[in-house]
């Protein structure tokens, strides 16, 4: 289950041009499967409609501090429903104005008012223009802010609706979205815990402008990384070559050979408590790289190819002498024997599960945002999953991790008990 599922978000419009791009965060927090409460002030209905957000939400739309449409608050007083209900207050976009609000307890209207009385996390998205941004007296409202714990996304550089350009554009909704799931995932059952993620493909350069490489994306290892914040753990990915946003809170790290993943890999991993290995990492690269381009002639070319560094045989060697990471995860894009072939892969390389996928199957594998996997570990077990969005497989994979590293933590639990109580027995009385 995700992050945002079945979450009481309360989601505070005010009146900046921006609001209308918090339709599209109501629609996004609403498919993910959240309840949003919408409540705008009075400005914000003159840049969007409330029946937008309504028809967008499926709940009602609160603008009035005296008087609540339709049914389902948990109390008569409007501000103290909404307020003790939900689970993040989020104010997008937050005007100059209402941060000045914010700071000096102003409640003139049902925002300010609930935000007064509620005891979630609130996370303020501010959109103004720069010259306001920059004044010193929302600066010190930001500060104070920040200082009783409110969260802050945003602003960015960029063009005005005055046509200025400058700090003080709003950042866009997917970005928001990625600083909900951050605060909300915070407690999660990877709190304290630091996941290393790897994703897309390497590039084995022959000359200048050609490559050996693979069709892979990216997509299902950003996504067991965002699943992974999702849990609260703090995530460090290593990526390939990919024009994928990184995740908001990630630690990114691009490497674009095999031999710069191999170090970057063993570099992250020496303190980490899991690693989820899902580049395409290249087995091969050319023996020389040609300084310039490679230019056409009459004769064939013949290409000597050797073997790049074994990622996973270098973290398994590591981990005998570290104990770290506690547990690893590989992943195998087979096109033939795919349970065979991805078994021998994860014991080979000392793996506690292994996800294998039939690149040759429809609407799975590369360059796809579906994928179709067996999740097998060294029990034997045979965990078969249906084709699902590869955001459902990172659910999968990471309910699994979870359920590892509790086994791991409660099997060690006893020893050192037992190790206490005759390190007891044995001191002199």
């Amino acid at each position: 289950m995700g992050v945002l599922q079945g979450r009481k978000i309360l989601l505070g419009v005010t009146g900046g041009i921006a609001a209308y791009k918090i339709c599209t965060l109501a629609s996004h927090l609403t498919q993910a499967g959240a309840e949003v409460d919408v409540v705008m002030t009075e400005a914000a209905t003159r840049f969007v409609a409330p029946l937008t957000f309504q028809a967008l939400t499926g709940r009602p739309v609160y603008t009035d501090l005296w008087s609540t449409p339709g049914p389902g608050l948990p109390t008569h007083i409007a501000h103290v429903g909404l307020a003790h209900s939900a689970d993040l207050v989020v104010i997008a976009p937050a005007t100059a104005n209402t941060l000045a609000k914010l700071t000096h307890g102003l409640a003139d209207n049902l925002l300010t008012t609930l935000a007064l009385a509620a005891t979630c996390p609130m996370l303020a998205v501010p959109a103004m223009d720069a010259g306001m941004w920059s004044n010193p007296a929302t600066q010190a409202n930001v500060e104070t802010l920040r200082a009783r714990g409110v969260h802050f996304a945003g602003p960015t550089r960029g063009r005005m609706a005055s046509g200025l350009e400058g700090e003080g554009r709003m950042i866009e909704p997917e970005e928001i979205l990625g600083h909900i799931r951050l605060i909300l995932g915070r407690n999660g059952p990877l709190a304290g815990r630091r996941v290393v993620v790897t994703a897309g493909p390497t590039r084995e350069f022959l000359d200048p402008v050609r490559f050996l490489s693979n069709p892979s994306s990216g997509c299902q290892g950003f996504a067991l990384a965002q699943a992974a914040l999702d849990r609260g753990a703090r995530v460090t990915l290593i990526a390939g070559p990919t024009h994928l946003p990184t995740p908001v809170g990630v630690e990114r790290v691009d490497v674009v050979s095999a031999q710069e993943m191999h170090d970057a890999v063993l570099e992250a991993v020496a303190e980490a408590d899991v690693l989820l290995m899902a580049a395409a990492v290249a087995d091969y690269r050319p023996e020389k790289t040609a300084p310039q381009k490679i230019k056409k002639g009459e004769r064939d070319l013949t290409l000597h190819l050797t073997r790049t560094p074994d990622v996973l045989a270098a973290v398994a060697e590591q981990r005998t002498e570290t104990g770290h990471p506690r547990v690893v995860v590989g992943f195998a894009a087979e096109s033939q024997d795919l349970i065979e072939n991805a078994r021998a892969k994860m014991e080979a390389k000392g793996m506690d599960l292994i996800v294998a996928n039939d690149v040759t199957a429809p609407d799975a594998g590369f360059g796809v945002e579906t994928n179709q996997v067996v999740i097998l570990d060294p029990q034997g077990g045979a965990q078969e999953l249906p084709l699902m969005s590869k955001s459902a497989v990172a659910e999968a994979v990471l309910d699994r991790v979870v359920d590892l590293l509790s086994t791991a933590t409660s099997s060690r639990r006893p020893a050192q008990k037992t190790t206490e109580t005759q390190r007891a027995q044995r001191s002199p009385k």
